[in-house]
Parts: structure tokens; sequence; C-alpha cells
């Protein structure tokens, strides 16, 4: 299978060593005597993560806790969460995307609930591309450029993709494209804005199926599993530290309209990386479920 890896600031070598420095984004309330502590939270640089972990940010200093968000790939966040250097992590794919990681990390992390329970992955087209299914890609392939535009090369997605998807298929003479959520989502952009036919490597729920017009192939194979639930996981001290955070992660829960609501403002309406006033305006909107998050 021909593959080529998109280098850039998210790679996974640059992702890994942001596990070791941090990409840090330290939450507001200063680590002083007022302050409850400081929350550090592992964050992969996929949109849902980004935009609960942002959420949980604001709900935290609201409640007077200090909060340093640290972004990297799956391997690297996984390992710091069993190693203690993150508290928690708000975007565990199970029973699929993470299994691998859960094999070799779960007996140092503390599951601590599912939020969302409406989780897929999948392989997406534009709407009106003339198949339906993923039966039909390898026939169709110079349709789409001979191209299957894919994400980080250690999300569970790529691994399920290349191990399942592809030979499943026979989509071994297509170019995998594996780079970077955000690289993907560009791709995407620029084939819909020109009216080209494109493939992604997708899920759901994600702000992208409410921004642009696309089907999910059927998989009449099985190869990206069933729907998944979403978990949030603790260190194996975060409910002796933060109780009281970890007990509201326990009880958090969030369904597609919502998480799609937030991520359309964070990402559809909104082209920085600011995402505090952003998120506040969500939450002013969202001020009884907010409220509740806490209760």
């Amino acid at each position: 299978m021909q593959k080529r890896l998109i280098t850039g600031a998210l790679a996974v070598g640059a992702a890994a060593a942001l596990a070791l420095t941090g990409c840090s984004d330290s939450g507001a309330t200063s680590a002083t005597e007022t302050s409850k502590g400081t929350v550090t939270i592992g964050m992969f640089n996929w949109d849902e993560d980004i935009a609960v972990t942002h959420l949980w940010k604001a709900v935290l200093e609201e409640q007077g806790y200090s909060v340093d968000i640290k972004t990297a790939d799956p391997g690297p966040v996984f390992q710091g969460l069993a190693d203690g250097d993150f508290d928690t992590v708000l975007d565990i794919w199970l029973p699929l995307t993470h299994e691998n990681y859960l094999d070799m990390y779960g007996d140092d992390i503390v599951e601590l609930g599912a939020w969302n329970t409406e989780a897929r992955n999948a392989i997406a087209v534009n709407a009106d591309a003339p198949i339906d299914s993923l039966d039909e890609l390898a026939d169709n392939a110079e349709l789409f450029n001979n191209q299957l535009i894919g994400i980080e090369a250690g999300a569970g997605l790529t691994r399920a993709t290349e191990e399942a998807v592809v030979p499943g298929y026979g989509l071994e003479q297509m170019d995998y494209v594996i780079s970077s959520t955000p690289a993907m989502l560009t791709e995407l952009d620029t084939a819909m804005s020109k009216g080209e036919n494109i493939v992604v490597t997708l899920w759901q729920p994600h702000w992208a199926f409410d921004a642009y017009d696309l089907k999910v192939l059927e998989d009449p194979q099985g190869t990206l599993g069933e729907a998944e639930s979403i978990y949030s996981y603790g260190s194996s001290t975060f409910a002796d530290e933060f109780p009281e955070v970890a007990g509201w992660l326990t009880d958090f829960k969030m369904d597609a309209d919502q998480l799609h609501s937030l991520e359309a403002k964070m990402f559809n309406e909104y082209s920085g990386d600011d995402y505090a006033p952003i998120v506040a305006g969500w939450i002013a909107e969202n001020q009884a479920y907010v409220d509740g998050l806490t209760k």
C-alpha cells in the first residue's frame, strides 16, 4: 500500500515532543492560595476533545481550579495519564478506537464514565459522490484522485483504516494519506468549495457533518465497528487528589446536538485559536446545562 506522511507542526514526532515539553494552555486562575489546585488535562488534537476540554477548563476555573491543557497524539497522552503527568483525559473512544491503548495502559488509569454514546468512526465522501458503499470505492478510486485522506498516524481510526478497511475493501492501490486532523479538514474544505469528489476518514459526532454536505459510506463488512462511547479517564491518583472534579466528570453527559453546537462556534464560525471567549459565549447560551455540570 502506498502511503505518504505530511510533515508539519502536528507530525508524530512533534506531538511526542509536545507530550514532554507541554504545548501548554494554562488556566486564567493562577495556582495561588485561593486556588483549589491545578488540574492537568491531556488533550488530543481532535475537535470534540478540544471542545469539551476547553468547556471544562472554563467550568473548572469558575469553580476555583487552575487548568493546564497539554496537547499531544494519543500515544503520548495515554502514557502521560498512566505516568501521572496528566490528571485526566476526556476523549477516549471505546470499544474499538482506543482499544489497543487500553490494552497497554488500562491497569494504570481509571475509567470515570462515558459522556457520549453516539460516536462512530466513518469513511465519508461528498454527498453527491457517485458511490454509497466502501465496496464501491476501489472500482471508482480515480474519481477521488486515487486518494483516501486520513488523520494522525497514532489515531485508532488510522489503525482501523490501515488494518481493516484498506485490506477488507481492496484499497491497497489507493494513496492513503496519513496527515493530521487539521490537514484532512483543509483538504475537505478545498474539495467541497471546488465541487470535487473527496473521501476522508472522519467520525461522528463532528461539526463537519453540519458544515458540509457529506455522507458516510456504508461499511458492509463492519471494518470500523459499531457505535462507540466517548469516556473520561483519570490517572490512578486523580480521584484522591481531586474528588470533586472526578465526581463531576463521572456524571458528565453531552449529546451530539450539544457537542455540534459548541464545535460549530469554535471551529466553523471562528477561525482563531483563543477559544475562551467563544466558549464563554456558548456557556451563556447554555447556562442551565453548564450549571448542571457541577451539581
